[in-house]
């Protein structure tokens, strides 16, 4: 009977702890997948979109950066991840037939200049200086908010630059250029400031395809609206504004992502395949051999639009640590922070100091009309001395 009852608590005791066991790798299961969950890809995107040409006969490159901008709000990309650079204002130009508008479609079918569009640099602010310092952070502290490229190591970032370009070169104000060998360097000082995760970099310029040529950064995926030794072609001629309203590439891409929507599943292979030669007259280029993934298993959204990653669970996983710890760490952070704390103001400068305190001296200056007062003294004093006859020798 001893031996029964023996069996029996040993049996129980077994079956606890087999379901404790049990109990413990499955919550351990569950915080692996949700680290894994939270780990995979991106956590934010950012977008730096440029136009590097000046004068109203380059309107088209203000129309292609500010349909790209349009696009990548509506896809989810706020203005505050958005660092706009348009070289010239289109919108006030006098030539401007309708004044604070830039049409994207002839017959002056679309907008996109919009209500609501937030230019960061414009005019002469857009220089080869500053776009290399939003890029690799370099910039002064004055600086705002607004202006910097505030990415890390977790971040996607979109690059779109069109203007006027030729064999390993883009023109900014038909001033100054920016090479290749600059980019790509530009490029490596950001993955060595673990300043992006991906970066996706796409140019509509005359032989686009010689601007990431150089390239030698890792996680970079790079389309060219032209390859080198070919034009990159305008689009879309308006008679009423009196220029072309776009570049043809960037047109059939922005086709492209009209069909577009944050729970999209295109990828990029299939931009790839907007504007065939056929429509764009020139060859479009890409490079993609040093990222890391298949661009057939990256969406379109992961670098146009900021959609986050979301798994409805009816589990709980407790993530925390144990309570006294987390009440030690906190009583630490507490002590620290006592300790760390600012003088008041009122410590700083104590009212009673400034009560007390004796008036400064002030510095002497004549009371008004002394000096008009002393010059008419001293006339008068001349006119009784010597009369009106002498003063042919002072005049």
């Amino acid at each position: 009977m001893a031996a029964a009852c023996f069996l029996c608590r040993s049996a129980a005791s077994l079956a606890v702890l087999l379901l404790l066991s049990f109990r413990s790798l499955a919550a351990s299961q569950l915080e692996d997948q949700a680290e894994q969950f939270f780990r995979s890809g991106h956590t934010n995107n950012w977008a730096v979109l440029v136009c590097t040409s000046r004068f109203w006969f380059n309107y088209r490159h203000v129309a292609n950066t500010l349909s790209v901008y349009r696009s990548v709000k509506r896809l989810g990309i706020p203005d505050s991840h958005i660092v706009l650079m348009l070289a010239d204002d289109m919108a006030c130009n006098p030539r401007n037939p309708k004044p604070a508008t830039v049409f994207s479609h002839k017959n002056m079918e679309l907008n996109v200049y919009g209500d609501d569009v937030e230019v960061d640099y414009r005019s002469y602010e857009v220089t080869v200086e500053n776009f290399l310092r939003v890029l690799t952070g370099r910039i002064p502290s004055s600086t705002p908010r607004s202006k910097r490229l505030l990415s890390d190591d977790r971040s996607n970032i979109l690059i779109y630059m069109t203007g006027h370009g030729g064999n390993g070169f883009l023109k900014f104000q038909d001033s100054e250029e920016i090479t290749n060998i600059e980019l790509a360097d530009a490029f490596e000082q950001m993955w060595q400031k673990r300043r992006y995760n991906e970066l996706l970099f796409i140019i509509d310029t005359c032989q686009g395809a010689s601007m990431y040529e150089r390239f030698y950064s890792p996680n970079i995926m790079a389309l060219a609206s032209s390859q080198v030794g070919e034009d990159s072609l305008s689009h879309q001629p308006d008679p009423a504004v009196g220029v072309h309203l776009m570049d043809r590439y960037t047109f059939y891409v922005l086709e492209f992502l009209e069909e577009i929507n944050p729970a999209s599943e295109t990828s990029m292979y299939d931009l790839f395949q907007v504007c065939p030669k056929s429509l764009c007259v020139s060859t479009p280029g890409h490079r993609t051999d040093l990222f890391q993934r298949d661009p057939k298993n990256v969406l379109i959204t992961d670098f146009f639009g900021s959609v986050r990653k979301v798994e409805i669970t009816t589990e709980t996983v407790s993530l925390q640590e144990d309570s006294e710890i987390m009440e030690s760490s906190y009583t630490e952070d507490r002590m620290d922070e006592d300790l760390m704390e600012p003088l008041k103001y009122a410590e700083q400068l104590p009212v009673a100091q400034i009560i007390h305190q004796k008036p400064k001296l002030k510095d002497w200056h004549p009371p008004g009309g002394f000096i008009l007062g002393l010059w008419a003294l001293i006339i008068m004093v001349f006119f009784k001395t010597y009369g009106i006859k002498h003063m042919k020798f002072i005049f």
